[in-house]
């Protein structure tokens, strides 16, 4: 039996429109811990909660490669990345957590699946 894992490269908003890029292999548990707080630190300080950008990948070498490259990107070109699928900003994760827990499914909208096949640029 093989079970495929799925890591996710994620980029998290504050209305103020500060960004946080992250990685997980499990985005709604994820997502809900930022919204509701438990991650101490910069999101939680920031109020950095709004999930507005992911990028799916079946290889974490891949996904972490991915990450470090957008968290080295200039603003300008993150927002644009942003707009690119996502141009009112909308939160991503909204649905998940509207009056329910996290649960065990895989996020389906809004993700970008990425090719692990090719090496991210």
């Amino acid at each position: 039996m093989s079970f495929e894992k799925s890591y996710y490269v994620y980029i998290l908003a504050s209305l103020s429109g500060t960004l946080y890029i992250g990685i997980t292999n499990n985005l709604e548990r994820r997502i809900v811990e930022h919204k509701e707080g438990l991650i101490s630190g910069f999101t939680k300080q920031h109020g950095v909660c709004r999930l507005v950008y992911f990028e799916v990948y079946s290889d974490v070498r891949n996904a972490i490669r991915r990450e470090k490259q957008l968290k080295g990107w200039r603003r300008e070109k993150k927002i644009a990345l942003i707009r690119s699928t996502n141009p009112g900003w909308k939160d991503l994760a909204r649905a998940w957590y509207e009056g329910r827990g996290p649960s065990t499914r895989a996020p389906k909208s809004g993700a970008l699946a990425q090719d692990d096949s090719s090496e991210v640029n």
